[in-house]
């Protein structure tokens, strides 16, 4: 009952940082489990569905653009791999963690840094917090197309860097992130000046 955890989502400037849990099956192994940035989005997919169908069990938790605020960003990360273990349903003999902090755990936690690469509990974790959160950011785009949010997901692309700055941030902007602070006090420049 090994669990792995791990996020996606602390480098975007919009969105949510969303976390998976997952305890592997050793009885049915899967193939091709990697850290998910070394995989292409096809990979992701079909792994995603594939993890899901054969994993123990598995969770995917969140803490939105309001959460990361408040926390800040190290914080928010480990409260939904927090939120993501909690959400199991089972309690893990252990939990295996990707990185160099261990987010409030009941159970015994090891950090393990490049541990989405290493251990495939970990992998797969990544692989589910990675494909859902590029989901919500497609659906996202929806209802901000301007921004583009499907083709960036909400990291700091040039592209989406120039339409912060002349539209300012919409409700998922993280506030409290560099580029959305330097556009918001921009805007209130321009209104004050206009």
């Amino acid at each position: 009952m090994i669990c792995g955890t791990d996020e996606a989502g602390r480098g975007p400037v919009a969105g949510p940082v969303v976390a998976a849990a997952v305890i592997l099956d050793p009885n049915q192994p899967i193939a091709g489990i990697n850290d998910s940035k070394k995989l292409s989005e096809k990979k992701r997919l079909q792994l995603s569905e594939e993890i899901k169908a054969k994993a123990l069990y598995w969770a995917i938790a969140q803490c939105d653009a309001v959460e990361i605020d408040e926390l800040n960003i190290l914080q928010a990360s480990l409260l939904a791999m927090q939120r993501a273990v909690e959400g199991l349903g089972v309690t893990p003999s252990k939990v295996l963690v990707d990185g160099n902090k261990l987010p409030k755990l009941a159970v015994p936690a090891e950090a393990i840094v490049g541990g989405d690469g290493i251990e495939a509990c970990i992998g797969a974790a990544s692989i589910l917090a990675k494909v859902e959160r590029d989901r919500q950011m497609l659906e996202w785009h929806q209802h901000y197309p301007q921004y583009d949010f499907a083709k960036h997901k909400g990291y700091p692309t040039k592209f989406h860097l120039e339409v912060l700055a002349q539209q300012g941030p919409c409700p998922i902007h993280r506030r409290s992130f560099g580029p959305v602070t330097r556009a918001l006090a921009q805007r209130s420049t321009d209104e004050l000046s206009g």
